[in-house]
């Protein structure tokens, strides 16, 4: 009979002998999905029997890493902003940096109308309507997988949270205090230098921003005058070389106040604004 310790090492070699990045680090966490088992329990238990058949699921699982499948798809769900949610392979992978977007947003989304475009698993609009104190929350994306999943997680996370079937602003209707959007942003050219865990695996659909990076910037943007309240705010999560070329679009189209937030390593992430009120057009 192996024991659970046995299992963990054997996950650990094989994932150092395929190169991953934090492999040990993965090998633990796929331990502790497939036996629902924490740290303690593991250090009480590490020694105890498991059967063949568990041996070789565990294994199973730790072949799909080796094979650069992201972690979170294999075990189906990611953390964010400290809510669980589901991920499958039509969404892109909710990630730390898009938090600074949400952690930006949270500081006016009190009793505000909200607009996520390409929510794609709905961690954006749910995190804001749970946190947040949103008013009315509407989620949009073209894809209906996507949209699908990002329900599931608005049921089981229990977010009053309106998801809509989109190309970008088509069937969208009234006015927002806020616009958020992560959209696709990488050059298309740029793909192919994607880690294999993104490139490979991530849907293109949520990651190709065209030639330059910037088509659903352009898309966005042109949509503020109609779906935008005077004195609206609008929410972006930007490539780390593209806040000169978004800040220029946001002020050719009314937005005042742009400001630049970085992330954690320095890099410019999300950009923010103000969009000006009415009287302000005429000064």
């Amino acid at each position: 009979m192996r024991t659970m310790e046995e299992a963990l090492i054997q996950g650990k070699a094989f994932l150092k002998e395929k190169g991953i990045t934090e492999g040990d680090l993965d090998a633990w966490y796929l331990l502790s999905h497939y036996f629902h088992i924490d740290r303690a329990r593991y250090i009480m238990n590490s020694r105890m029997a498991i059967t063949e058949e568990q041996y070789h699921q565990y294994l199973a699982l730790i072949y799909k890493r080796g094979r650069h499948v992201p972690l979170q798809y294999i075990t189906g769900e990611q953390e964010f902003m400290g809510l669980k949610f589901l991920v499958k392979e039509d969404v892109l992978i909710p990630r730390q940096d898009t938090e600074i977007l949400v952690e930006e947003a949270l500081k006016v989304s009190e009793g505000k109308e909200v607009l996520d475009l390409c929510t794609g698993s709905g961690c954006i609009i749910i995190s804001l309507a749970k946190l947040g104190g949103t008013h009315n929350a509407v989620g949009v994306d073209i894809s209906k997988k996507a949209l699908i999943l990002a329900e599931e997680n608005a049921r089981q996370l229990q977010a009053d949270v309106t998801f809509l079937e989109s190309d970008m602003y088509t069937q969208v209707s009234g006015k927002y205090d806020i616009i958020i959007s992560n959209p696709p942003y990488i050059p298309t050219r740029d793909i192919s230098g994607l880690m294999e865990e993104v490139k490979n695996y991530e849907p293109v659909l949520a990651l190709d921003g065209s030639m330059d990076g910037l088509y659903f910037y352009r898309v966005i943007i042109s949509g503020i005058g109609q779906f935008l309240k005077p004195d609206g705010y609008i929410f972006l999560e930007i490539g780390c070389s593209q806040a000169e070329a978004v800040s220029e679009l946001l002020r050719e189209a009314g937005i005042v106040d742009i400001e630049v937030i970085d992330d954690l390593a320095g890099l410019n992430r999300v950009i923010r604004g103000r969009y000006k009120k009415e009287e302000e057009s005429f000064t």
